[in-house]
């Protein structure tokens, strides 16, 4: 092996997707600027997109990022689920990502080997090529032992398990089925059989990071870090939030945040569904009537709706690039011009997140936007769309109590009404439930911030892996 770079390096391969990048990315980060390690970032060039690259080019030093051929899918049904195609992509690029890692190996001395939820197909070339295998739970403690259990729960004890019975994890919140990872609800489906073979992969790794912090999960983490029997060590070394601003657009960047610049403080909900969200056209019409009959102020990222799959914009960048805001109720952009803003596609959540007049947001409860709501001390409206959001709303409400969730109307299309929209926003915002869950989210953040400082536990517990890192690179 050369030793054109003695520092010790990490090889990471986010799964596809900005929501994946970004806490790797993330951890990339905080690895080489404050534990001088080195890092490549290995990417997917099929899903690559304006703001991939815009998080890659803000990197350090020290962090670099290959990217992979593109991975041929024809072959899949348009319908098929994301998780499907996730995994399919992952498995076929193994070959790719063997003569990268081969050449890495001629001027690395590569330590580490960290995947995510979804890259466990890759984990026996690591180990061929003698790289040590890490797992970073991009999400909680609450999803990862939900995936823990999976193949006891519906796989290996089948009679056991009734699909309509409250789930027990130990540690959490109780799990109605309802609630459920959507990825895990029919064990007869190819997404499942796949969520069972990642599931099974966490047994073959050499640690598991776990992007959360103790006094949000305390239970939950404990029991799983005490589990034993040979189980891979956890270490909970999160929150880890992206930093970095976006250049995608200096000009949608401004409006948003001149316009937030002339609000009064905490006055402002904040409605975004990340990357891959987005609601029907019946949703989009109530969630416009709902917020007008609110009578609070709002800034809203709107995408055009689609009556199909919630996550339709994750495969689709483009999608809405550009579209007018035609599918809202008529003349609602025009009453609403002074108490609200609508906002086509995207808008800079870091930065209006951590703006002053922002008092509340309305989320899709994906982990990525969830810890951004808390290190900013931003109170929630829960909106899961897809994935393991549902789970996070559930910890979110019942067990971190830092949100508030609108009432879903018994009826087929499960839509919720612009009566109960109304009604969650003015709580969160003005009434007796949003005081409440406002306090507690002051105190998550300010235990979000000492988990993270020079003595917290996840800064502490990231510093252990990256001791036996660069002794291993020393050896």
């Amino acid at each position: 092996m050369a030793e054109a770079n003695p520092k010790a390096h990490v090889v990471l391969l986010p799964s596809p997707g900005i929501g994946h990048l970004t806490p790797l990315a993330t951890l990339a980060k905080r690895l080489v600027l404050n534990h001088d390690l080195s890092a490549t970032i290995i990417t997917f060039s099929d899903l690559s997109s304006g703001i991939q690259q815009s998080l890659l080019s803000s990197l350090p030093n020290g962090v670099t990022s290959v990217s992979l051929p593109a991975i041929p899918l024809d072959d899949l049904p348009i319908n098929t689920h994301i998780v499907t195609r996730l995994s399919i992509m992952i498995s076929r690029s193994v070959p790719f990502l063997r003569e990268t890692l081969l050449a890495l190996q001629k001027t690395r001395r590569i330590v580490a080997y960290i995947i995510d939820h979804f890259g466990g197909e890759t984990l026996s070339l690591a180990s061929e090529l003698g790289i040590p295998r890490y797992i970073f739970g991009t999400t909680n403690f609450f999803y990862l032992s939900f995936l823990l259990n999976l193949p006891s729960l519906y796989h290996d004890k089948p009679g056991n398990h009734n699909p309509n019975q409250v789930l027990f994890l130990p540690g959490c919140t109780p799990l109605h089925p309802k609630d459920y990872s959507r990825s895990c609800i029919d064990k007869n489906s190819k997404v499942f059989q796949w969520m069972l073979r990642h599931s099974k992969h966490h047994d073959q790794v050499d640690g598991i990071m776990v992007n959360s912090f103790e006094a949000m999960e305390g239970g939950t983490a404990r029991f799983l870090k005490e589990r034993g029997n040979g189980k891979p060590p956890i270490f909970s070394i999160g929150p880890l939030t992206c930093d970095s601003r976006s250049d995608k657009s200096q000009v949608e960047s401004g409006l948003c945040l001149r316009w937030l610049d002339q609000q009064p403080g905490r006055s402002v909900l904040f409605i975004a569904f990340g990357s891959g969200g987005m609601l029907s056209f019946k949703q989009t019409k109530e969630m416009a009537l709902g917020l007008e009959m609110s009578g609070q102020r709002f800034l809203w990222v709107v995408r055009k709706p689609v009556d199909a799959d919630a996550s339709s914009a994750y495969f689709n960048h483009r999608h809405g690039k550009n579209n007018p805001l035609g599918f809202l109720p008529e003349g609602f952009v025009e009453r609403m011009k002074e108490k609200g803003m609508v906002v086509p596609s995207w808008a800079p959540q870091e930065e209006i997140l951590a703006h002053g007049a922002i008092g509340g947001f309305l989320s899709h409860c994906g982990w990525n936007s969830t810890l951004e709501s808390i290190i900013n001390g931003v109170p929630m409206i829960t909106w899961p769309l897809y994935s393991e959001q549902p789970m996070n709303a559930v910890m979110l409400v019942e067990g971190a109590k830092v949100a508030l969730r609108p009432t879903v109307m018994n009826n087929d299309d499960q839509v919720v009404g612009k009566e109960a929209i109304a009604d969650v926003v003015k709580d969160l915002m003005e009434g007796e439930g949003g005081k409440d869950v406002r306090r507690r989210m002051h105190e998550l953040k300010e235990a979000a911030m000492k988990a993270v400082g020079a003595n917290g536990s996840s800064n502490k517990a990231l510093a252990q892996m990256v001791n036996k890192w660069k002794t291993m690179a020393s050896n």
